[in-house]
């Protein structure tokens, strides 16, 4: 149960975090980028070296304690974070230890096995991750694993009569349960689908992927918006909230996204006029700043004054998409909870900009905003945000063993978690880098990444 803080504790915790010496925004004219890109890449070599000691081919580590977690199916790892960290691997030049990393995927990986995955996650981090580090340097086997687990992730998709994956499906036996799905849960797959069939030559990954995406975008309403629920075998809506962050929040990245990756000009349009919609019928001001709560897709009526931290990502697809006054208003919002907690809380009321709950998780979605809106004007503001975003990180979320998650970021020093989720490995340290390296193996003008930051396009040959 999370729980609600006081004006009063608020205003406490930004006291104490303005005298705790968590970083501010220097002016970027006196920051040294390249120092701050090797101390990023330095961190992340280091949290590497305690995953292979103690974590090898695990899915997560706990690095308070030294031990790993199951992400996938209890009891048998799938090699998340290590599949996660490949390509980033692959940029920071890190070549013995990404070498090491795909030997372990074709000797190690099998996914041939009796257990139910959730569809979307490994898509997006299995996936994804696997095509990135097979586009990072050519190994064959890594393709043919992607397209084993793609083909039996085409399960879900094709049990459903209107082509909507169910959340979870059997690797081994093609099972699948639990048809109340989502928009991110059934529109997460065309850059991957997409990539992937380009490679192997079958556009059929990529159909898939997109049939599931206008079917949702057929039943929007006359504000062109869609509820964030969605049932795979009815093909209806059953919730009635329009979503920009929970349960929805990559369907619209994958719209802007397929149309840089493929040219596709279906794509493109829904993807203006999704954004469009937002942007009339559901932001909302809050003493004076711009948020995007949950909204009755029909009505356009606020129906939740709640904002994750997941929905910074919206500051960056608006700058993308031609919304770049909405982008900088949104990524504002989130730079306030920045400067007022240090961490960006899990979630927060926008009424008053009180976190809804103690507990945050090594959230990348700031980072991940600020860097493509630097990709679009190279603004040096956006780089001073990130820079602070990955000290914060550093002062509170460093343990003995690698980068933690925090069960309460009130307190001072902040209490810390004991797990890595496997994004990290593949975003925020990826974006730190990008930003304050710009490393010589990706073009960052061509460079696209997923939702889970894995390098679809923009891969330089040297």
């Amino acid at each position: 149960m999370t729980t609600s803080l006081s004006r009063r504790t608020a205003l406490s915790m930004m006291a104490a975090g303005a005298s705790a010496g968590f970083a501010r925004p220097v002016a970027a004219r006196s920051e040294d980028w390249a120092a701050l890109g090797k101390d990023v890449k330095s961190e992340f070599q280091w949290a590497w070296r305690h995953y292979v000691e103690r974590a090898w081919g695990k899915d997560e580590i706990n690095p308070v304690s030294g031990t790993s977690q199951s992400f996938f199916i209890e009891g048998h790892d799938l090699g998340l974070s290590l599949v996660e960290a490949l390509d980033t691997l692959w940029i920071m030049e890190l070549d013995e230890e990404f070498q090491a990393g795909v030997d372990w995927v074709k000797t190690s990986l099998d996914f041939d096995v009796d257990g139910e995955a959730q569809t979307f996650e490994t898509n997006i981090r299995l996936v994804g991750g696997l095509l990135s580090a097979h586009l990072a340097c050519g190994d064959p086997v890594l393709l043919a694993k992607a397209k084993d687990l793609a083909d039996r992730l085409m399960k879900a998709f094709d049990a459903s009569p209107h082509g909507l994956p169910y959340r979870y499906v059997n690797l081994r036996t093609g099972a699948v349960r639990d048809p109340e799905t989502n928009l991110a849960e059934i529109g997460t797959y065309a850059t991957e689908f997409g990539v992937l069939g380009q490679l192997v030559g079958d556009d059929k990954y990529y159909a898939a992927a997109k049939r599931a995406m206008k079917h949702a975008l057929d039943l929007r309403s006359d504000k062109g918006l869609m509820a964030a629920n969605i049932h795979a075998e009815t093909g209806r809506f059953i919730s009635r909230n329009a979503s920009i962050d929970v349960y929805a929040d990559s369907f619209y990245e994958y719209l802007w996204d397929s149309w840089e990756l493929f040219g596709d000009t279906d794509m493109k349009r829904w993807a203006e006029e999704c954004l469009g919609a937002m942007v009339a019928h559901q932001g909302r001001r809050y003493d004076g700043r711009l948020w995007f709560p949950m909204v009755d897709y029909e009505t356009a009526e606020v129906t939740g004054t709640s904002q994750t931290v997941l929905g910074g990502y919206l500051a960056g697809l608006l700058g993308q998409a031609g919304f770049k006054a909405e982008g900088d208003d949104v990524l504002r919002s989130y730079e306030d909870m920045q400067a007022r907690y240090t961490i960006i809380p899990e979630s927060i009321d926008v009424r008053t900009g009180t976190p809804r709950g103690v507990r945050t998780g090594l959230r990348p979605e700031f980072a991940d905003a600020c860097l493509n809106l630097w990709q679009g004007d190279r603004d040096e503001r956006y780089r001073a945000l990130t820079a602070v975003h990955y000290r914060n990180m550093k002062a509170t979320s460093k343990a003995a063993y690698g980068y933690t998650s925090l069960t309460d970021i009130t307190t001072r020093p902040m209490a810390q978690g004991d797990n890595c989720p496997g994004y990290w490995w593949s975003e925020q340290m990826k974006y730190y880098f990008l930003m304050f390296a710009e490393p010589k193996r990706i073009d960052l003008n061509r460079m696209v990444l997923s939702t889970e930051a894995n390098v679809l396009r923009g891969f330089v040959k040297t």
